[in-house]
């Protein structure tokens, strides 16, 4: 480079260019040389080692190398070089210090502080999409992570870019906010208080992309779609989207239906109301016909056989149906729900199945129907549990029972007219 000066510097004092301007335009051509060679790294580096880095991906069986190092993060690695060279080079162009240099050192260095944070930034995010396609990863709350360690990136780089400026130790400047720390925390407060929620959510496992969640507050009933530094994107089941603080699923409470997604079954729980006034004792008539009901036949014989042993022992006269052990028909009206229930090929058998009584009420005794569905998504489940209680509401007069219904207004007229046609009697 020193034998390049000094040829243009003969060449402009042969020219007849006076020694200072010949000086000046000296530095000039050296520029510009350097700028030259710096074009020719980055075309070289472009089409010669992008080709080739391509070439080598392509072979290899592994995926994620075609990622990793595909064209968009190559080529802003290769911007990389360009700066480097002008920045390594300047002092052959300027040997003494002047403003020039300084200024143009300067920024040469924020361009590369800046090439680099992009740099970095592209190959982080192809880095975070190559991690969620990961059958582990897919379904961590990864997105937030990402945010921090970007925001992170930009303020280093920032400070990188006005310490160049001012011509300060970043140290410096990280030393003065430390002071501002109380403004600094005011206006990224959503930002950290997301923060440390994110990481409370990705430790304790509260929350995945992909869970069911509610939370009445926020009118949130849906999946969770995106978990970001400060916002949980729920699509609720009418395609709304609601979007959550973090920090209020920590501080708040939800309900996350993913232990259930997890689970043998779905719970159905739900109960009829039956007619108390149409609970009686069975008849031998009335046992003679429910043992023709298949899942029933045993249970009768069973207690039947069990009830006559009984008052036989302790010597009851079982004429009256009121003395000594008696089946009755609500009885036996759940041990057939039971058995039906039991017999169903879509309930859960290893978790809780029973029908129970609840406590009595002016609109009759609930009968609750308690067992787990083996079909967990959303309308088979709710056909299921329809095409059950479906079931149920036709074969209730079969036992002489009756579903407690409050009267409606066709109750009340046909009860008019009956009175009105006695009373013309």
């Amino acid at each position: 480079m020193n034998i390049i000066s000094n040829w243009v510097q003969k060449l402009l004092e042969y020219s007849g260019v006076s020694e200072n301007l010949s000086g000046l335009l000296n530095h000039l051509v050296i520029l510009l040389i350097i700028l030259l060679i710096a074009y020719l790294a980055d075309l070289i580096c472009r089409q010669g080692l992008l080709r080739l880095i391509r070439q080598v991906t392509q072979r290899t069986k592994a995926t994620w190398d075609d990622l990793l190092f595909n064209d968009k993060v190559m080529n802003n690695f290769c911007h990389l070089i360009p700066p480097v060279i002008i920045y390594a080079c300047l002092p052959l162009a300027f040997p003494e210090t002047t403003d020039l240099f300084i200024f143009l050192r300067k920024l040469c260095m924020i361009y590369i502080i800046a090439v680099s944070i992009r740099f970095t930034n592209i190959f982080l995010g192809t880095l975070f999409e190559l991690i969620n396609q990961k059958e582990a990863f897919r379904e961590r709350p990864l997105k937030g992570i990402f945010q921090i360690i970007q925001v992170a990136l930009f303020f280093v780089g920032s400070i990188l870019i006005i310490s160049v400026l001012i011509g300060k130790s970043p140290t410096h400047l990280l030393a003065g906010l430390g002071a501002s720390a109380a403004i600094l925390m005011l206006v990224f407060k959503d930002s950290i208080m997301g923060l440390v929620s994110g990481v409370q959510l990705s430790a304790n496992d509260m929350l995945r992309p992909g869970d069911w969640i509610t939370m009445p507050k926020y009118n949130a009933d849906g999946v969770v779609i995106e978990v970001t530094l400060n916002t949980v994107k729920v699509r609720n089941f009418d395609n709304t989207i609601t979007t959550i603080p973090p920090y209020a699923l920590v501080s708040d409470s939800f309900q996350n239906w993913r232990g259930m997604s997890e689970s043998e079954g779905r719970r159905i729980k739900r109960s009829i109301n039956i007619d108390m006034n149409t609970v009686h004792f069975c008849t031998p008539e009335m046992l003679e016909k429910f043992k023709k009901i298949t899942i029933l036949k045993n249970y009768i014989e069973k207690t039947e056989e069990r009830a006559q042993e009984y008052n036989q022992k302790h010597h009851i006269n079982d004429c009256l149906l009121i003395n000594g052990l008696h089946q009755t028909n609500l009885g036996v009206f759940r041990a057939y729900l039971e058995n039906y229930l039991r017999n169903l090929p879509v309930t859960s058998k290893n978790l809780t199945h029973m029908v129970r009584q609840l406590q009595p009420t002016e609109k009759g005794i609930p009968l609750e129907i308690y067992f787990f569905s083996s079909e967990k998504n959303w309308v088979p489940y709710e056909n299921i549990q329809s095409d059950i209680f479906d079931h149920i509401l036709a074969i209730i007069p079969e036992f002489g029972l009756r579903v407690f219904q409050n009267p409606s207004s066709a109750d009340i007229r046909e009860v008019l007219a009956l009175s009105m046609k006695g009373s013309n009697i």
